[in-house]
């Protein structure tokens, strides 16, 4: 039986202990540690330990524990819980830990940082995305088949409303992993979709409710995190519980009716059409990029640059027409997996490992794939990397054709995204295409793994043991 408190006090130990953690975050799969003193990390044991499926970034501050979906969540929530009791009894100096648990330090993030911490804004609000996503997907296919016509106008209204206010929720968190005050975060970003805005003229036109939409709300947020931030350190106490929420409030705001709103829509316009463009004019090859770059991109963390595009897509279009190219990705991988298991039918450690991880693979969780079979391996995460290519260049050549394939909520991948899936000529051909890149991609990163994953001469090992790369 799984045991979360267990893993969070293991994790603890062989990462330094409480006082060697300085920040607490996480994504949809992984444990994200900040740490004082990297060399303090027993990588071989937090390897080791069960549940664990990968550990990034060894050696360096940024510390990633890939747990997988569901149990990242609640394995964060009992380091927090432990780091908070450590802190409580004057274990820990004041600052660290569950102290600063999801919230951003003071120093400006620089490269791959800002990535990681824009990520950070977005995560937390993929669970709506899903939930609502899902139930919008339900209430299309009961809209088309004219079945319980007096429910689907509320399945409509639960689907929508989270849409309609993201932009308020996107400001609270990037106010709140910035280092500002959520609430203020979520005060400003609220103006970008306030109906009354259409009474407000910028650049000789008006302005429209939600133009801009969440990287409007982003820009807003952080505007007013630093003007918040700049009060604070310039006002006395009896001043400032006054002062610098009106400031805060009324620069940002007006900075985002004149300037932001306006940028931000013209940005989120150009996003949409140069991803319908791609797709229109150039689908299979952008397909196959997207597609055979994805998962160097994720190992790298470049893939965090993405979740605010994805997000501006579903507000915008209903559905991102990316995150199903991307997807193929992870069946590459599975095909991949496959090849393996069936060229090293002598190696039972490896065969066990891919038995395990296949199930999370075919649901679009490819970490335990990637860290525990393809990446060690080396070829074979290359040619896993040819079949997303395949899959991808499937995908995005239909939609050369005018049969686009999105999906309505990011987070799945995988099966586990037949649910959320639509496009621009329904849910029933794009579910069809979306299955046909699968198949794709598993059948390509299967003959390409097994044809030049492994040196040639490669004959099936003896139990135990794994060719070079």
């Amino acid at each position: 039986m799984r045991n979360d408190s267990a893993t969070a006090s293991d994790v603890l130990a062989l990462t330094g202990g409480p006082a060697n953690i300085t920040q607490v975050t996480h994504c949809l799969t992984r444990l994200r540690l900040t740490l004082t003193d990297p060399a303090a990390v027993d990588e071989e044991s937090l390897r080791a330990l069960p549940g664990v499926l990968g550990v990034i970034g060894a050696g360096t501050p940024s510390l990633q524990v890939v747990l997988g979906p569901g149990v990242v969540d609640t394995v964060t929530a009992e380091v927090e819980r432990q780091l908070a009791a450590v802190a409580r009894a004057g274990g820990v100096r004041a600052g660290v830990g569950a102290v600063d648990a999801g919230r951003g330090s003071e120093a400006p993030p620089r490269g791959g940082a800002v990535l990681r911490r824009v990520a950070n804004v977005f995560v937390p609000l993929i669970p709506a995305l899903i939930g609502c996503g899902v139930i919008a997907g339900i209430n299309g296919l009961l809209v088309n088949a004219g079945w319980l016509p007096g429910l689907t106008p509320a399945l409509a209204a639960i689907a929508s409303g989270f849409m309609a206010l993201i932009a308020v929720f996107v400001g609270y968190q990037t106010a709140k992993e910035f280092g500002g005050t959520p609430i203020l975060g979520g005060a400003v970003a609220a103006v970008v979709v306030y109906p009354g805005v259409a009474k407000v003229t910028a650049f000789g036109v008006h302005l429209s409710p939600g133009q801009g939409g969440v990287l409007g709300a982003l820009a807003a947020a952080l505007l007013a995190t630093r003007v918040e931030k700049w009060c604070r350190g310039r006002l006395p106490g009896a001043l400032d519980v006054l002062l610098t929420p009106t400031v805060t409030v009324l620069v940002a705001g007006l900075a985002t009716l004149y300037g932001l709103m306006y940028a931000a829509g013209a940005v989120a316009t150009a996003i949409g059409t140069g991803a319908n463009w791609l797709l229109t004019t150039t689908g299979a090859f952008a397909g196959l990029l997207l597609g055979g770059l994805f998962l160097p991109l994720v190992m790298l963390g470049l893939h965090q640059a993405l979740i605010p595009i994805h997000t501006t897509l579903i507000e915008q279009q209903g559905y991102t027409v990316l995150l199903p190219l991307l997807a193929m990705a992870g069946a590459g991988q599975v095909g991949g997996a496959l090849a393996v298991y069936v060229r090293l039918r002598h190696d039972t450690t490896l065969r066990t490992t891919i038995r395990s991880a296949l199930p999370a693979g075919l649901l679009g969780v490819g970490e335990p794939l990637i860290y525990g079979v393809s990446l060690p391996l080396g070829r074979p995460f290359i040619t896993a990397c040819v079949g997303g290519s395949a899959g991808g260049a499937f995908v995005g050549f239909f939609a050369m054709l005018g049969e686009k394939v999105g999906a309505t909520a990011i987070g799945p991948s995988g099966w586990a995204l037949f649910p959320l899936l639509t496009g621009n000529q329904g849910p029933t051909p794009a579910i069809a295409i979306y299955a046909g890149g699968l198949l794709t991609a598993y059948a390509v990163g299967f003959a390409a793994t097994l044809a030049f994953g492994f040196p040639r001469g490669t004959t099936p090992l003896p139990a135990e043991s794994t060719p070079a790369s």
